[in-house]
């Protein structure tokens, strides 16, 4: 016993098994498995909070992990399990389980006696033992309260028997097991002494295992039974030595204290306040959990001690503060949860509210620079509600903002107390630290204001931004202010529609005219706040802007907004307030009190002749309005053919002399900017007008595409044509920056969470009568006046779900409305529709329904796989899209991806990404389809409603065009909607204004370029519907449809600049064909991005509700349709994951593919979406391939591929088949791609098949001629086919988030995009043939200009066409397709050489052959394949260059520090261990630069 009495210095493994501290689940052996699960079960407190947890409960859930995942592997792809067979099983463990128990009971009777009896020491060894093994093995079941009442004296007893160690460390482990099988028996231990008994073996350690024994059994009882631990002082106890034991015995004594914390008496003593010194010092500790437990009961502390100011000046006296501030600082190397971190950023806003100390320790020890860094790197998208509690904490960004608010005192009257005035007076002796405070913060806060926070954050930022303000002094006012453009950013927040943010940037406005009046006077006029504070006096002259003003103020101020302050928490003005909600008071902003301050502002601040417009706008302002109306005058001029260059050369003359003002040396603000109609006549001058008209087409004819083309070469030559400068500095990325600015200062989309949606069940009678977990909206529907047709509907007020879309609501409301007087009286909707079926239902119907959706079909005389699936799968897939209307169009097949008909279409169900993930290009023809099939017109309140949106969708946006920001959940939600309808006119008559234009008479060498400039691209912009929130006429849409103009102008610079080359060979003003190249420095696609907008999308996509319910703002999904730009691409990503896959998938998605090699994608899907695993031959990957997705193309589930004969599957196996197909379809051999023998890359080593055809630009289809069947010797249904499984692989990698290691063209990227080729497009995968194309259109050009120049006469006379200075004829080229000999162009020239005369057809049906019909039937099949996986049309919202990144993948390039960033240490290892340390050297000499692991692109655990 001697060795027992030495102190623990090593880890707990270096002594027997009998004598280490335990738990009760290390006796129970593998064999009894079920009754530790059956105790898991029935204890609910047996198992400790995720962040508290003890040594048991860790080895216990790292067991059942353990036995769960052999679980899943044993039953792994067993999907067809009998329930039926585990019943039985079910009541053998049941009666196993009874017999046991009361065997258990026999046996603890028995022990009990023994121990009573007390024959001696060994005799009572014996006993304990065997009732530990007893109680290892029983589970609640076998015991009684009576029997833990009578066996808790008897162990206590024993625990105090310091003559035995044995007896003592058994005794202890008894009460360890009793509470872990019995969680009630702590009552009784407690009752008869036990915790003092175990706090005494802990303050006088003699035995190590006996104190971590103690330690143990204090965790299981202090769960239930916290005040009597903290009575019986079992803090101290736990920690008073806690530095002899290991890690995992620490864990365990904080857990105890952490247990006793969470629950502290509000009242009476507080002998807790003893153990804060030794907190403090724990939480500079390496152990990440250990610093949580810490931090957790340090954070329960100060919640118990702030209502006394003494109190929380005693917890600042033990450099509380200073540890805190430490572990923020040091929160990159020890990463602590973000509750818990959010949590101590609590407990400073409690220390610093009721303590002067805390206060000027934090200014000390500048705790700005540490909110700084928070505010800064924190996503901002976390910050999507006012403060709902989670855990007791609040989410980061309002925590932070509490903190600012509190280090800011501002003391109103009789409501200052003597700690407000104490550190008023300390801020006013150190205005050095005050300053420091600004500096560090006042930027940042602009900053997030900007990003487009919600409501709360940014009356919290501007609240802190007013009391920096009032408390600086006017020379540090003016340094601070120059952080910042702070007249700009009090602009855009005068849009905001809150009288509270309001009130806040008038007076922020006040202070600094009063403090700084000759500083900012002239900038508050330069940027518009003038202006705005006149038109909040005087809302007439709103109109009169272009900014859009909020002018009304009086409608937000009424009791209803009062009384709303239940459902969101509480008002604005108390937001950051320390005041408890149940004492908040109504609004302190009455109704005068903006007008009134406005109206000071306007009064002292600026002069009388401001009013007047032209004495106060400025000199850069009427620059710019002169500019914009010299422009417009010179759209609106006739034009013929011989005044064309005159006008372009007068246009550029403008348009130079725009981007001059845009970059000179005086700044154009935001305000001048709009203000000056800059924006709208650029719109109107690159869209000819069509901007503002619907349904515009151009079939017919090429004037206004001709119009179009020359106006976007100017600009293209305006910008893109200098190469001395950087690209930052072209002027079309300065105006790109303007534009983001006037975005940022005027959208004002809303960003709209859940927590106004009560969680309950509901039944909607309309659309189709089921239950749902949301409210539903009451709605009356009423006949419209003078409705003759309709008859009126017999229910008064119907519950109408609110995410039904409104062809639903027509398709229930239509059949009880309708009556139709016909020759066999009146018939009803009903029966009219079946009279109308019937002779429709034909199998006829089905075969054109499936032509509609594979064209292609026809043309080939071949079996493409079958796309036929059972009744029973139909089915499935039919009830799937009945449940949860979610933006997940890639769960539920739509009728041409299933190709089933019309009796699939019956049961098809219209969803919400199905009408809002339509392509800006097909938005003219889903209006043709809308207007033909709308039977019903609705209105609510006199406005039309959109067919695309929602109900919900639909009432949300009038909520917001109110004039409140605040918005009324109740109110929403009880009050009753009149919905009017009236029958929709059969036909629709355009406007015929929407289609007369200025008649204009263009060359035919003009109208040449055009047909070849890929015009349609931008043509279909102008058909296009950005989002249903905007209105034409509004600045907000101008300037997104320029940004989208001017991101097309980008994109195609290239082609534009090249059809500006080709006019000037043309014309004569460059007579050598070397200078058709072209070299365009374009500008970046994240210049488009607006982070504003990004951020918002990032924080609505947060919300799981109303993506699942489909209930996200309409301009969401029209932004992203219509302007994908405007966003990040992982924006994007996130965004098509959800629309195509669902919420689930989509964040399934977005973990698997940032685990390229770790096990937890697929610990992620056992509990999530199915698997399917198959069977494939490394011989035979492209059958394997074919199999699979001929069985598996369908399913919704994750693929995971294990190779015959091997042994393996998952992950890896999985990745290694995508990359072999990735190589199969990439071999020479299959007709599929252009290429030739030069481009091959052989190896010895292979054989002939294996050759992988490598090229440079990328992979295109090879073409093959329409008449043809065969390709090189290769039939062509073989290649149709192989398209099609390509199809279907390529969009499964994309489902199940997998890479391909393929390099498809550009060109072949945006035939994949939907997008229409070009002859420039050819470049991009064959230089060369493109080059030469592009010469001869342009001697083809030049010709015919040439031949309009010379007189009617004389027209008979042809020049001969030279190329290179060889006749045309001496080329010796025939009607062949380039490099393709068996490729007949035309059977009409096959025995024709090329000349001048048809050079022109030459040119046309090469372009053909290569980019249209000689490849339309291979992307056809492609789409075909994909299709059947999920629609295609999800991926328009991606470029060229980021689909390849989306297939492909990207190899990021590591850093070994940040490498470091990503390992998370555990079970004892820190950065400082010396294994760590080896590591990082050994990876410091393997790679000394920068290296790429792809396969650690998210965080690994060091055990």
């Amino acid at each position: 016993m001697g060795s027992r009495g030495q102190k623990r210095t090593e880890t707990a493994d270096e002594l027997p098994a009998d004598k280490r501290a335990c738990s009760s689940l290390e006796f129970r052996p593998s064999s009894s498995n079920c009754s530790s699960i059956r105790t898991h079960l029935n204890s609910p407190n047996s198992i400790p909070d995720a962040d508290m947890e003890t040594s048991s409960s860790t080895s216990a859930s790292s067991r059942s992990d353990g036995e769960h995942e052999k679980e899943d592997e044993s039953t792994y792809g067993s999907c067809d399990s009998d329930d039926a067979e585990q019943q039985p099983r079910h009541h053998i463990l049941r009666d196993y389980q009874r017999r046991r128990s009361s065997s258990d009971h026999g046996k603890l009777n028995t022990i009990l006696s023994n121990l009573n009896e007390g024959n001696g020491g060994s005799g009572q060894l014996a006993a304990l033992t065997e009732l530990c093994e007893v109680l290892s093995f029983c589970n609640e079941d076998s015991l009684s309260s009576l029997m833990a009442d009578s066996l808790s004296p008897v162990l206590v007893k024993l625990a105090k028997n310091e003559s035995n160690a044995n007896i003592m460390l058994l005794a202890i482990r008894g009460m360890t097991y009793l509470c872990d099988v019995y969680p009630r028996s702590s009552g009784f231990l407690v009752r008869h002494d036990a915790v003092p008994a175990l706090c005494e073996r802990l303050l006088a350690i003699e035995y190590v295992d006996v104190a971590e024994q103690c330690l143990q059994a204090l965790e299981k009882i202090s769960r239930d039974q916290p005040v009597a631990c903290l009575q019986a002082g079992a803090i101290m106890a736990a920690l008073n030595f806690i530095d002899f034991f290991s890690i995992s015995v620490q864990r365990v004594a904080l857990a105890t204290v952490v247990n006793i914390c969470k629950k502290l008496p509000l009242e009476g003593p507080a002998p807790f306040v003893e153990a804060v010194p030794k907190l403090c010092d724990l939480l500079q500790h390496e152990d990440q959990q250990l610093v949580e437990s810490v931090a957790t009961c340090l954070i329960k502390i100060s919640e118990r001690m702030c209502q006394s100011s003494e109190l929380m000046e005693e917890l600042c006296k033990h450099e509380l503060i200073n540890q805190v501030t430490l572990v923020m600082k040091s929160n990159s190397r020890t990463t602590i949860s973000q509750p818990i971190y959010n949590g101590l950023i609590g407990l400073l806003v409690k220390l610093s509210s009721g303590s002067f100390v805390a206060f000027r320790s934090l200014y000390e020890l500048n705790i700005s620079n540490i909110l700084k860094d928070v505010l800064s790197t924190y996503d901002l998208s976390h910050g999507i509600s006012p403060p709902d509690l989670v855990d007791g904490n609040c989410n980061q960004v309002h925590e932070v903002l509490k903190l600012l608010n509190e280090l800011l005192p501002a003391s109103t009257g009789d409501q200052a107390n003597q700690v407000v005035l104490d550190k008023e007076s300390f801020l006013a002796d150190h205005h050095d630290l005050l300053q420091r405070f600004g500096m560090d913060l006042f930027p940042v806060l602009v900053q997030v204001v900007n990003s487009g926070a919600n409501i709360y954050v940014c009356y919290g930022c501007l609240s802190v931004i007013s009391k920096l303000v009032v408390l600086s002094k006017p020379d540090m006012l003016g340094e601070l202010l120059k952080t910042a453009n702070i007249p700009s950013f009090l602009a855009g927040v005068f849009t905001r529609k809150d009288h509270h943010l309001l009130m806040l940037a008038l007076q922020i406005a006040e202070i600094i005219l009063k403090k700084l009046s000759d500083v900012f006077l002239s900038s508050f006029i330069k940027e518009g706040v003038f202006y705005v504070i006149d038109a909040l006096l005087m809302p007439e002259k709103c109109s009169q802007l272009m900014l859009p003003v909020f002018g009304g103020i009086q409608p937000s101020f009424d009791s209803s907004q009062k009384s709303s302050a239940r459902e969101f928490q509480r008002c604005l003005c108390y937001a950051f307030d320390m005041v408890p909600s149940s004492s908040v008071s109504s609004c302190k902003i009455d109704k005068d009190t903006v007008c009134n301050l406005a109206k000071h502002i306007k009064t002292n601040y600026f002069a009388p002749e401001l009013v007047e417009s032209e004495k106060g706008m400025t000199d850069v302002l009427q620059n710019l309005r002169t500019l914009s109306a010299a422009l417009s005058s010179l759209i609106n001029m006739p034009v013929d053919d011989g005044t064309t260059v005159q006008h372009e050369e007068k246009f550029y003359s403008i348009l130079h002399q725009i981007m001059l003002k845009l970059n000179g040396r005086e700044p154009v603000s935001t305000f001048e900017f709009i203000e000056s109609g800059i924006v709208k006549s650029l719109m109107h001058y690159l869209s000819d007008g069509m901007h503002m008209r619907g349904n515009v087409e151009f079939t017919g004819s090429y004037d206004h595409l001709v119009v179009l083309g020359k106006r976007f070469e100017v600009f293209t030559k305006l910008f893109f044509s200098y190469s001395d400068i950087l690209v930052e500095d072209l002027p079309l990325s300065i105006l790109i920056q303007k534009l983001q600015s006037g975005l940022s200062t005027l959208e004002n989309f809303p960003v709209i969470p859940s927590h106004g949606f009560k969680q309950r069940n509901s039944f909607a009678t309309v659309p189709n009568g089921r239950c749902v977990m949301y409210p539903c909206f009451r709605v009356r529907f009423v006949r419209a006046e003078g409705e003759n047709c309709l008859s009126d509907c017999a229910e008064d007020v119907l519950a109408v779900d609110p995410f039904s879309p409104l062809d639903a609501i027509e398709g229930y409301l239509w059949p009880k409305v309708f009556t139709e007087r016909t020759e066999y009286g009146e018939l009803d909707a009903e029966e009219l529709e079946q009279r109308e079926v019937l002779p429709n239902l034909l199998p006829s119907n089905a075969n054109s329904t499936q032509a509609k959706s594979s064209g292609f079909i026809d043309s080939m005389s071949i079996d493409l796989p079958e796309m036929q699936e059972d009744e029973a799968n139909f089915s499935q897939i039919a009830s799937e899209q009945v449940h949860f209307r979610e933006l997940n169009s890639g769960e539920t097949m739509s009728l041409d991806e299933t190709n089933m008909g019309s009796a699939g279409k019956e049961q098809e169900f219209p969803t919400e990404s199905t009408k809002n993930m339509r392509t800006p290009c097909s938005a003219s023809g889903d209006n043709d389809i809308k207007d033909s099939s709308a039977r019903l017109l609705l209105y609510l309140e006199g406005h039309q409603l959109d067919r695309t949106l929602t109900l919900y969708q639909v009432i949300l946006q009038q909520l917001l065009n109110s004039e409140k920001e605040f918005m009324t959940w109740a109110k929403l939600w009880s009050r009753v909607y009149m919905i009017t309808y009236k029958r929709a006119l059969e036909s629709n008559q355009d406007d015929p204004q929407e289609h007369t234009y200025q008649e204009r008479k263009f060359s035919v060498s003009d109208q040449k370029i055009a047909s070849i400039q890929n015009m349609g691209y931008f043509a279909s912009m102008f058909a296009c519907k950005l989002t249903s929130d905007l209105d034409k006429s509004s600045p907000i849409y101008d300037i997104l449809f320029l940004l989208k103009l001017l991101e097309g102008i980008n994109k195609y610079s290239f082609h534009l600049m090249s059809c500006e080359r080709v006019r000037a060979f043309a014309e004569g003003r460059n007579d050598n064909l070397d200078n058709l190249k072209v070299m365009v420095r374009s500008v970046s696609q994240n210049e488009f991005v607006s982070s504003r907008l990004t951020g918002k999308l990032e924080q609505q996509m947060q919300d799981a509700f109303t993506l699942s319910t489909g209930g996200m703002p309409s301009w969401c999904n029209g932004l992203v349709s219509s302007c994908p730009f405007l966003f990040s691409f992982e924006a994007r990503c996130k965004y098509f994951r959800l629309a195509a896959f669902g919420p689930r998938r989509g964040q399934l998605n977005a973990i698997s593919r940032s685990n390229s090699g770790t096990s937890s994608d697929r610990q992620t899907t056992s509990g999530g979406l199915p698997r399917k695993k198959f069977l494939v031959s490394r011989d035979q990957i492209l059958d394997s391939a074919t199999r699979m997705m001929d069985l598996h193309a369908r399913h919704k589930g994750l693929l995971e591929v294990e190779y015959n004969e091997e042994v393996g599957t998952g992950l890896g196996p999985t990745l290694e088949f995508y990359t072999l197909v990735s190589h199969e379809f990439q071999k020479f051999g299959l007709g599929m791609w252009r290429g030739d023998h030069c481009s091959f890359i052989t190896s010895t080593t292979l054989p002939t098949e294996s050759v992988i055809l490598r090229n440079s630009s990328g992979l295109f289809p090879r073409p093959c001629s329409p008449k043809s069947d065969a390709n090189n010797g290769i039939q062509f249904s073989q290649v149709l086919k192989k398209f099609v499984l390509l199809g279907q692989i390529v969009a499964k990698a994309i489902q199940d988030g997998r890479v391909l290691d393929v390099s498809f063209s550009k060109a072949f990227y945006k035939l994949i995009l939907g997008q229409d080729l070009s002859l420039y497009d050819i470049q991009s995968f064959d230089p060369e043939l493109g080059r030469t194309l592009l010469e001869f259109q342009a001697i083809i050009v030049n010709q015919k200009r040439h031949q309009e120049s010379i007189c009617v006469e004389n027209a008979a006379l042809k020049q001969d066409l030279c190329f290179r200075n060889t006749r045309i004829e001496d080329l010796y080229l025939d009607f062949t397709l380039p490099g393709y000999p068996d490729y007949v162009l035309s059977s009409e020239c096959n025995l024709k050489m090329v000349n001048s005369a048809n050079l022109e057809e030459y040119v046309e049906l090469v372009v053909d052959a290569t980019i249209h019909s000689g490849i339309a039937r291979q992307v056809e099949a492609f789409k075909s394949g994909f299709n059947q996986i999920f629609s295609i049309s999800h991926l328009h919202i991606f470029t060229e260059e980021e689909l390849e990144r989306l297939l492909c993948g990207e190899c990021d390039i590591w850093a070994f520090n940040e490498l470091l960033e990503h390992i998370k240490f555990d079970h004892g290892y820190t950065a400082s261990s010396p294994p760590i340390v080896n590591v990082s050297l050994a990876f410091s000499i393997i790679f000394p630069l920068p290296f790429s692991f792809s396969f650690l692109s998210s965080a690994f655990v060091i055990r």
